[in-house]
């Protein structure tokens, strides 16, 4: 199995239940209030180890308590957080998130010592920037060191993943560096100018993304399903289809899937079977409330599929 080397943010996620999301200046009274361990990053890590990955986390948290509790329920769920960096002049990073009725959410994010994870830091994970693992990453972090880790990546020969959320324009050079990109709709039609709603569109702007570098493209689209797309003379365009389930929270869905995609390409699967274990994943997320609270184990995973 390949090794997993996921860098990106860890946040505290402070969630309410409201009915419905609120317009601009309004209030909503909501319900029940939770605190959950968060952070693209930190989800991503959690997802790919309970899936069965071997993973290590590179992160910046502050020295607080929630910083600390980041790190101890990471590291007991055996990943690996020895390059986590403990900065004593930011706080940690914290999101709030109101999810609706429907389970559709709304976040706003305070980075905290996410924003100060500099490229020099990659120095802490040197010795797993080894050749054939995977590489993941996010955008809570600064971009510079998003692009200087991906160039680490590619240099020792890692295989790449960068899942571009949140949204924001991306340099032709940084994406030329991903070997497979994850983007949701909202995300391609950032990058890309196309509004992604059906296959057609979503083959235009995955052609778009080829054209800026990026070898694979991996386009999810929530109750749509997946649409695969390849650059590479064979690799073709594919629609994957969704699950049908009933979503309570959709707050971690596409760190669950980018977290459980990689824990099955390490295992040696090729995309043609490491989608639909994502899929799976994101799908049993969605039917329970909370980030990290929602990740689901491997087994049951494997259950789900064989019911599926």
């Amino acid at each position: 199995m390949s090794r997993i080397l996921v860098i990106g943010s860890s946040n505290t996620d402070m969630v309410i239940r409201v009915p419905e999301l609120p317009r601009p200046g309004e209030t909503v009274l909501g319900g029940e209030f939770t605190i959950n361990g968060g952070g693209k990053g930190a989800n991503q890590a959690l997802a790919a180890a309970r899936a069965g990955g071997a993973v290590t986390f590179l992160a910046r948290v502050g020295d607080d308590d929630f910083g600390r509790r980041a790190l101890d329920s990471l590291g007991a769920a055996g990943i690996d957080t020895g390059p986590c960096i403990v900065d004593a002049d930011s706080p940690s990073g914290v999101a709030q998130i109101l999810v609706d009725a429907h389970g559709e959410n709304c976040i706003a994010v305070a980075p905290g010592a996410n924003a100060r994870l500099v490229p020099g830091d990659l120095a802490a994970a040197a010795d797993h920037f080894l050749a054939g693992s995977i590489v993941l990453l996010q955008l809570e972090t600064p971009l510079a060191t998003v692009q200087a880790a991906l160039a680490r990546a590619r240099d020792a020969g890692c295989r790449t993943l960068l899942n571009p959320a949140p949204a924001q324009p991306l340099p032709e050079e940084l994406l030329a560096l991903v070997d497979l990109l994850t983007p949701n709709e909202s995300e391609a039609e950032h990058l890309t100018g196309i509004a992604v709603s059906d296959d057609a569109s979503a083959a235009a702007a995955a052609d778009a993304l080829h054209r800026q570098g990026v070898a694979t493209v991996l386009l999810t689209r929530g109750a749509r399903g997946v649409f695969l797309s390849e650059a590479a003379a064979g690799g073709g365009q594919r629609a994957f289809p969704a699950f049908a389930v009933s979503a309570v929270d959709s707050t971690a869905a596409g760190d669950v899937f980018n977290g459980c995609l990689v824990a099955a390409l390490a295992e040696g699967r090729d995309l043609a079977g490491a989608i639909p274990f994502a899929q799976a994943g994101a799908a049993l997320s969605v039917q329970r409330p909370g980030a990290q609270d929602s990740v689901p184990e491997r087994a049951a995973i494997e259950a789900f599929l064989r019911a599926a």
